[in-house]
């Protein structure tokens, strides 16, 4: 007896579609699946032999192949448990159906419960894709696959539920499909909030607006931070296209919230730093996203930078350029997105008072060098702008609140994304972060003082190349926030003096 039907499986951001064939013959018992399956695939022959005999159906003496097609692609994950359970079902004659346009996908409890499963996202995108008109899925997930337009979405709650659909006793609700909307009623941090500060203020609305990096250095307590944690409710709405994309990261790293259909609030990822270069970059057997791809379209925060790894922060280097991190293993080669913004914050020496207008560094000779040195100068390079976040004073801090709220700050951000969306419609990007050297003549134009200005800049402090582009791209978001077309002189300045930290800091050691 011969049964197949229809499963997906998941391959980095990408599904693809699995068969599920089943066949009983004659022979000594045994219960074999085949294809490629690992650990944990093995271990569904228990939960769908337990779930069977709970559910009131018989679990045939025979001998049982399960294979899962295609046979050259690693199967990992509990998602192929439903589909090799209805397979069975089917090939022994206890259930009878046409399943010719459905797709299955689940985790099963020993007691014949559907237990949710990770990437049902890129599943249900993938199903549509392949002309499925019905797909499966656990309860948990449902609004997960209700975004997805195009396919009826079942979610299904336990066996014998689903059994009953079939059999036509009793018919699952489909989900309702999800109406996206640019608002989210999720509160963030507010910089009405912040006391002083008012030129890193600056520096975030700069960076928030062109997609920038930013490094923050200041004492303990100066409120970097405090600051860092309050851009995401500055950064720009999320289009549909983005909260797609961030969604099926957060889906397939299994880390997307019970019930959230589509992730609307940018993500801010704080890691700790512990954390190893395999957890930034994404790894395992099958490369799982690390935080770094989980931070895409947002922020990725590293708080008290040089305490972390050396090897982690350098793996940091190539993905910040190219937006895109590759991670390659035995199994294949899988790349993810990792468009995000970078803020760093650190002390400037162990005991953090180095430069401390009224505290004493009591840092030993050649610490305070040895801690700067755990930050290497293509890693600050790339960091666009350098900002110094000084010690509040007890003036500030006892002042009625003056500053503005994220609300307005986000006005002037929005309206800034807008002119380089519109800029750069044609070009695959939407923030000045991401031009490329080739573009910087063509959409960074600058007056003759301007260039004398930069040019003065490049020679004065030696500059490299990577730092002449970093500095025109943060010009060219100064100048938008001003609503000028050409960069004038004091667009450069402002933008120079933002590189002008690192010498402050690190040429002296």
């Amino acid at each position: 007896m011969f049964s197949q039907l229809k499963s997906l499986g998941l391959y980095g951001l990408d599904a693809y579609v699995v068969g599920v064939e089943a066949d009983i013959s004659q022979g000594l018992p045994s219960f074999d699946v085949v294809g490629l399956p690992d650990a944990s695939v093995k271990e569904s022959r228990e939960r769908v032999r337990s779930s069977l005999k709970n559910c009131g159906f018989d679990f045939p003496v025979s001998r049982i192949t399960i294979n899962l097609s295609p046979a050259d692609i690693k199967k990992e994950g509990p998602v192929y448990d439903l589909p090799m359970l209805i397979a069975l079902l089917c090939a022994t004659r206890q259930l009878n159906g046409d399943f010719a346009d459905c797709a299955f996908a689940g985790e099963l409890s020993l007691s014949g419960d559907i237990r949710p499963v990770s990437g049902i996202l890129p599943m249900a995108i993938k199903a549509k894709e392949a002309g499925f008109k019905h797909f499966f899925i656990p309860y948990a997930n449902a609004a997960e696959g209700s975004v997805v337009e195009g396919i009826e979405i079942l979610p299904v709650k336990n066996i014998a539920q689903l059994v009953n659909h079939i059999n036509n006793k009793e018919k699952l609700t489909s989900a309702s499909q999800f109406v996206f909307s640019e608002q989210d009623s999720f509160e963030l941090p507010d910089f009405a909030d912040v006391c002083g500060q008012l030129e890193a203020r600056r520096a975030i609305e700069i960076a928030a607006a062109g997609g920038h990096n930013i490094l923050l250095v200041g004492p303990p307590g100066s409120g970097k931070s405090m600051l860092a944690k309050r851009i995401p409710s500055i950064l720009p709405d999320m289009a549909f296209e983005e909260s797609i994309e961030t969604t099926k990261i957060h889906s397939v790293a299994g880390v997307l919230p019970s019930g959230t259909p589509l992730i609307r609030t940018r993500p801010f990822r704080s890691p700790h730093q512990t954390v190893s270069a395999a957890g930034l970059s994404g790894g395992g057997r099958i490369p799982k996203p690390g935080e770094i791809s989980l931070a895409h379209n947002g922020v990725l925060f590293l708080d008290e930078l040089p305490e972390f790894n050396r090897d982690a922060l350098e793996i940091l280097r190539q993905p910040l350029e190219d937006g895109s991190v590759t991670i390659s293993r035995v199994s294949g080669t899988l790349t993810y997105p990792c468009s995000i913004m970078l803020i760093c914050a650190m002390n400037p020496c162990p005991c953090g008072f180095y430069g401390h207008p009224t505290r004493k560094c009591t840092c030993p000779p050649g610490a305070v060098a040895k801690y700067l040195s755990r930050i290497s100068g293509p890693l600050l390079d790339r960091l666009d702008l350098h900002v110094e976040v000084p010690p509040v004073n007890f003036n500030e801090l006892t002042a009625p609140s003056t500053g503005e709220s994220s609300a307005k700050i986000k006005e002037r951000v929005n309206r800034t994304r807008a002119l380089q969306q519109q800029r750069y419609k044609d070009c695959g990007f939407s923030c000045n972060a991401r031009l490329t050297p080739s573009m910087l003549r063509k959409y960074c134009v600058l007056t003759d003082e301007a260039k004398k200005l930069l040019r003065d800049a490049f020679e004065g402090m030696g500059l490299s190349a990577r730092a002449y582009d970093r500095i025109v791209k943060v010009s060219r978001t100064i100048a938008d926030l001003d609503g000028r077309e050409l960069i004038e002189a004091e667009h450069i300045a402002e933008a120079v003096q933002y590189r002008s930290l690192d010498r402050k800091y690190w040429s002296g050691h």
